[in-house]
């Protein structure tokens, strides 16, 4: 394991600009308008108020992580783990939110909370290395049966799905274009015919990459958050237990009944998870 990954990187300390305080003057009315003159007024009066009221809601955000991150310093970890969520719950989420989240989580020895965060973190910077690091170490430390993410699922979430879309639709018009190209300049044929079967072989090789990304990023993955759960052979809690994950386990999910969510270790091992003791996540 690199020396990076051999330890848990700190949080990052910052995560909303400062909002720039702005000065409104109000000046008098010297003319008694109409109401055509109003109209673009209330309309500048309205997108104020909105910007506003964006600008506090964002100094909020920023006064909230600056407090958690104090909550965390003073190794507050519980108390960092519902700070951090309160943000998340407001919906200001970002990377190095869930990034320090996943470290308050860490820290409290939640190792399957501080997963999850650490696979949303991903989502938004798929490739901060810091993001990558921590999620290596802590899937270093969880102990038992899992299902880890493969080497095509790794390479896949290199990009995010909206990255790869870009890609995909890039590379077709690309490629349409030459097609244009030998329409409009018949000349032209010969010598672009080895790029047209090379970019159509590129085009048709990303679209693969697209679909596949996007049945990874669909895919359900049950992140075990109990430190030790029990797989039932049914959807009841009568039915004989067998195997025993731990905290941190990440298992393929098959198949819901209920409050229960069919999971699979590997191809022999099949059983159901009550779900509350797991937390679900999408994508690698």
């Amino acid at each position: 394991m690199s020396e990076r990954a051999s330890r848990l990187c700190e949080p990052q300390k910052s995560d909303t600009k400062r909002a720039v305080d702005f000065k409104f003057i109000r000046r008098k009315r010297e003319h008694c308008c109409g109401s055509q003159t109003r109209a673009p007024f209330a309309l500048f009066g309205l997108i104020l108020l909105l910007l506003i009221c964006f600008v506090g809601r964002a100094a909020e955000a920023g006064n909230g992580f600056d407090a958690a991150n104090k909550l965390y310093e003073q190794g507050k970890f519980s108390e960092a783990t519902a700070a951090y969520n309160q943000l998340v719950q407001s919906g200001m989420v970002s990377s190095a939110l869930y990034f320090n989240l996943g470290n308050a989580f860490f820290k409290s020895g939640q190792l399957g909370e501080a997963l999850a965060a650490y696979r949303n973190a991903e989502k938004i910077a798929p490739r901060d290395p810091e993001v990558r690091a921590n999620l290596q170490f802590v899937r270093g430390q969880v102990q038992g049966p899992t299902i880890p993410p493969d080497g095509p699922e790794r390479w896949l979430a290199a990009l995010t799905l909206n990255e790869w879309a870009i890609f995909a639709a890039v590379m077709l018009w690309l490629w349409l274009a030459l097609l244009v190209a030998i329409q409009f300049r018949p000349a032209w044929k010969q010598s672009l015919r080895g790029w047209l079967w090379m970019g159509g072989i590129a085009t048709l090789a990303v679209c693969v990459c697209l679909s596949m990304a996007y049945a990874n990023s669909s895919a359900k993955t049950a992140i075990v958050v109990k430190k030790d759960a029990v797989l039932h052979n049914g959807p009841l809690e009568e039915a004989p237990g067998g195997t025993t994950v731990h905290d941190g386990a990440e298992l393929s999910v098959i198949d819901n009944k209920n409050d229960w969510l069919q999971v699979r270790i590997d191809n022999n091992r099949i059983g159901w998870l009550k779900r509350d003791q797991v937390v679900l996540a999408s994508g690698a």
